[in-house]
């Protein structure tokens, strides 16, 4: 194909993956106010189911702080078309990670018959790992990082005199933040793989500057968290463990190719 033609392929890939969002904002947009109210303000209703399983685990491992206080925030709005124009950016964002695996499905369409059927076979069940993964991390921050986020920063005040009153836009960047930060952050382990199956990560690497990356991962935990231990700890677990099937997926990859190049090396010799 010439270039023109595959610049062509891949916009009616971008076109089919915009369609499937659209439909999927447009239902999410039908019921947009019980969404809003029982997902996106989820974590600010004392009723949220994270703050019952914290409280059990608190009174199982003695530790009070595990049980979050109600959370007492005022929402304001400070534009004339900002509750409709918030219900369209929360529609889009729902439809975008609803639609994530058809998105990534078309990707791997695009890039598909670039491949050798060596790489196809290596890349089989790429749109279900990467999807899971992207969920996984969806998920871990909407029911355990948003929760602290949302009860530290709404309940910490330096005065009674201040009152905490949030602008929707600001609290809404801070939970999508958090949720798409984590779910593209829980995307490592297949980043790790595509970049030791070409050559530029090696497991050794990754051993050998294990150290740095357990400091770089802490300070990413204590930047997307509140600046307690706790929460820090909570999502820096996660993040190693990522790490450590990093490791383990890079050496797969590795070994698989110099098993490659070995066969390719002894071919030639022959």
């Amino acid at each position: 194909m010439a270039f023109t033609d595959h610049i062509e392929d891949l916009r009616w890939h971008i076109v089919r993956s915009l369609a499937v969002v659209i439909v999927a904002a447009i239902a999410v947009f039908i019921k947009i106010e019980w969404i809003f109210e029982h997902i996106i303000l989820g974590p600010v209703h004392p009723y949220f189911i994270s703050y019952k399983w914290f409280c059990e685990l608190g009174h199982l491992l003695h530790i009070d702080a595990l049980c979050l206080k109600d959370v007492k925030i005022k929402f304001q709005n400070t534009e004339l078309a900002g509750q409709f124009v918030m219900s369209l950016s929360v529609s889009m964002a729902l439809g975008f990670i609803m639609a994530f695996p058809y998105v990534l499905w078309e990707f791997w369409r695009f890039i598909k018959p670039a491949l050798k059927p060596r790489e196809v076979k290596y890349a089989r069940g790429m749109v279900f790992w990467c999807s899971l993964l992207f969920f996984s991390g969806v998920l871990f921050s909407y029911y355990i990082i948003a929760p602290y986020t949302i009860n530290f920063f709404g309940s910490y005040q330096l005065s009674p005199e201040f009152q905490n009153i949030i602008t929707m836009d600001n609290y809404y960047d801070t939970m999508s933040d958090l949720i798409l930060g984590m779910g593209i952050v829980f995307e490592l382990p297949m980043i790790v793989y595509f970049l030791s199956r070409i050559g530029i990560l090696t497991p050794m690497l990754m051993r050998s500057k294990r150290r740095y990356a357990i400091l770089i991962l802490l300070i990413l935990a204590e930047v997307i968290t509140p600046p307690d231990w706790f929460s820090c700890f909570l999502v820096f677990i996660p993040l190693y463990i990522l790490y450590e099937l990093s490791v383990i997926i890079s050496a797969r990859a590795y070994n698989e190719r110099k098993r490659k190049q070995a066969l390719k090396d002894a071919d030639a010799n022959d």
